[in-house]
């Protein structure tokens, strides 16, 4: 039986691999071994992911959190290394755009191992960004590039991709898959709604987590200014990641919103299909807000993401405090039909058949 291994270390990139996992288990020709690098180290944010998932518990934890860039990406390699002497896959699976991404992908491509990059293609055009360094090292030395958009593909293309020996396939985004299968159960699984006290369509979800906004204290300031004055009028809950916290505390900043911990998937759900929009500095959440019918205001300077804001389902505003509260006005009035289809059915399909045709090869 031919094997793979998957490296995961971020909680968008559980959500993905919890997908295809579930495709690999039911076809049941290939051997899946599961890396975590333990990027996302918080139990609230790790451990009870594959609890929820209902995929594999991971082969591997590699414990790797809380350094530097440099000092992670190379202590993930290193370890992945090792892992990889050990179990010699026919290729290695990697997700988006985080370190654990792009040290995987290098220590496969140095050990002549296949790499498979899903979400491939996708650019910010802001090389300040640790995740467009990421993504554009790791397609580049990619085998198999997952693209889920034709904006996507146009990137690859532009960059000079068609004149490399590389397969480049637009399967759709397998996210979507996730939301799909995961909402049949998360009203039974979660009963946020009902303990944190929230109506529906009557509250705001927002998260912020992005190095960008999280060490500079002028943007952290001016979307948290924002997000004050929205809960006068309606409620804003934010699960607060360990970063922002971090931050938050050191400033000794403390807005006046409802904070909670870290979510699980199901609980996380349920945030989306019940609030009345999105505010987010995240990548993955602005695609769980459209798949989810909710309009997004993304406080980043750009996004990857472009066929939303194209169509009108997110407007990127930056850390503009003025521009958040006019566009929180506008969506608030604002019906948007959601029926579009951007992203693709049955991905997860898809992307599994390419990695068998692949490794087979």
């Amino acid at each position: 039986m031919k094997k793979v291994v998957t490296v995961i270390g971020a909680r968008p990139q559980f959500v993905k691999a919890a997908v295809l996992s579930r495709i690999i288990k039911e076809y049941n020709t290939i051997e899946e071994v599961i890396i975590h690098t333990g990027q996302h180290f918080d139990a609230n944010m790790s451990a009870v992911f594959f609890e929820e998932m209902m995929i594999p518990r991971p082969a591997y934890n590699l414990e790797v959190n809380s350094m530097s860039h440099g000092a992670m990406t190379g202590q993930m390699m290193e370890k992945i290394e090792k892992v990889l002497q050990i179990e010699q896959p026919d290729a290695l699976i990697v997700y988006g755009d985080t370190n654990s991404t792009m040290a995987g992908a290098l220590a496969a491509k140095k050990m002549n191992i296949r790499v498979v990059h899903i979400e491939a293609g996708l650019r910010s055009f802001n090389m300040k960004m640790p995740e467009e360094i990421n993504r554009i090292l790791t397609d580049r030395i990619s085998d198999l590039l997952s693209c889920p958009t034709e904006a996507a593909i146009d990137n690859l293309k532009k960059e000079g991709f068609d004149n490399l020996p590389v397969l480049i396939e637009k399967h759709g985004d397998i996210m979507k898959d996730a939301v799909v299968y995961y909402s049949q159960f998360s009203a039974n699984k979660s009963s946020i709604i009902k303990d944190q006290k929230l109506e529906k369509n009557e509250f705001v979800l927002a998260t912020i987590h992005r190095q960008e906004n999280t060490e500079d204290i002028t943007k952290l300031t001016a979307i948290f200014k924002a997000l004050e004055k929205i809960h006068k009028t309606q409620t804003v809950i934010l699960p607060i990641h360990p970063r922002t916290s971090a931050v938050l505390k050191k400033l000794e900043i403390h807005p006046k919103i409802q904070f909670i911990d870290p979510v699980g998937y199901y609980d996380m759900l349920e945030l989306l299909k019940n609030c009345s929009m999105v505010i987010t500095d995240s990548g993955g959440l602005q695609k769980e807000a459209f798949f989810n019918k909710k309009q997004c205001i993304v406080v980043r300077e750009e996004t990857e993401w472009v066929e939303l804001v194209a169509y009108g389902f997110a407007k990127v505003v930056g850390s503009n405090t003025k521009k958040i509260l006019q566009t929180f006005d506008t969506y608030k009035e604002m019906k948007k039909d959601f029926s579009v289809e951007l992203y693709g059915n049955n991905v997860g399909e898809k992307i599994y058949k390419s990695i068998d045709q692949l490794i087979q090869s």
